[in-house]
């Protein structure tokens, strides 16, 4: 038997001898989220949006963008999400980033990996996930939207970086701020470890939330600095 049936062999065994609880109702059976959850969310899952920023759209409306990046657009270029950060989706969230529940980002990878596909225009050349601080790393142990990118850049075949941004100063939880508060605490907090590696490429940027969109932002701008062609936004969920 060929190594890969073999390991898909296995892995069927082990889910079959292994079930686990759906992570969104409970209910024991084989899959991470159950098939009945998954049913429900499909109306989630589908809702018009900002090309560029992904914040949803009135359906009777037309337009491809939102009046905010009408008005002023960011540095990226556009932003897929799998659905709004809401109940009960955001209970994969917060499982996995704070309490270390790593197989939900197989899952939420799965998700975007759809996602991706299904969006025009040509897929990203490099994946990078938003960092971490050093403290933040230390103190968790791991950057949830890493365990995200590596499993999405083994589902399509795009290369992905751990280490392609590096976050050089540990500001305040941007929860706390204000929209300028936030542009102003994230200035100069990113930089672009290797140009060489992103110029001229259509870069991913993983994230597991985007709320106001700052972080991405700002690294959209030194992304485009360090001579990136097209940057977009790869994110697991929108705060609405």
């Amino acid at each position: 038997m060929p190594h890969s049936r073999l390991n898909a062999w296995l892995h069927a065994r082990l889910r079959h001898l292994l079930p686990c609880a759906c992570a969104l109702c409970g209910a024991v059976q084989q899959e991470l989220v159950c098939a009945g959850c998954t049913e429900d969310l499909a109306p989630l899952l589908h809702r018009r949006r900002c090309v560029q920023c992904a914040t949803p759209l009135e359906a009777r409306l037309r337009a491809r963008h939102c009046p905010t990046c009408l008005a002023g657009a960011p540095d990226y270029d556009t932003t897929v999400v799998i659905a709004d950060y809401t109940w009960p989706l955001d209970h994969l969230i917060t499982g996995l980033k704070f309490r270390a529940e790593l197989p939900l980002a197989s899952w939420l990878a799965a998700r975007l990996s759809d996602v991706l596909v299904a969006a025009p225009g040509r897929m990203p050349d490099l994946l990078l996930p938003v960092p971490l601080s050093a403290a933040r790393l230390r103190s968790r142990g791991y950057n949830q939207a890493w365990e995200i990118t590596r499993r999405l850049s083994k589902r399509l075949g795009i290369p992905a970086h751990a280490d392609g941004l590096r976050r050089v100063r540990d500001n305040p939880a941007q929860v706390t701020l204000d929209r300028a508060e936030r542009l102003a605490n994230l200035r100069g907090a990113f930089e672009v470890t290797d140009p060489a590696r992103v110029a001229g490429q259509h870069i991913g940027v993983v994230d597991d939330v985007m709320t106001t969109g700052s972080t991405l932002g700002e690294i959209a701008t030194q992304l485009k600095r360090a001579g990136a062609a097209c940057v977009t936004n790869v994110v697991a969920l929108r705060t609405p």
